[in-house]
């Protein structure tokens, strides 16, 4: 996959809120960018740098 340590599954803090990764793809570019659903039910993606992952 990415080798970035972000899968789905992963619980997540973003510059917007806190989600699961729910989706890993590349761009047409090459970078990974990651699917985020947040707690409303929405989906934003985000690169590797704009992720945490959330202690339990």
């Amino acid at each position: 996959m990415s080798g970035t340590g972000f899968k789905p599954g992963d619980d997540v803090f973003t510059p917007d809120a806190r989600g699961t990764v729910i989706d890993v793809r590349t761009t047409p570019s090459g970078k990974w960018v990651f699917g985020v659903e947040d707690t409303n039910g929405g989906v934003t993606y985000y690169t590797e740098r704009a992720l945490r992952h959330a202690q339990n």
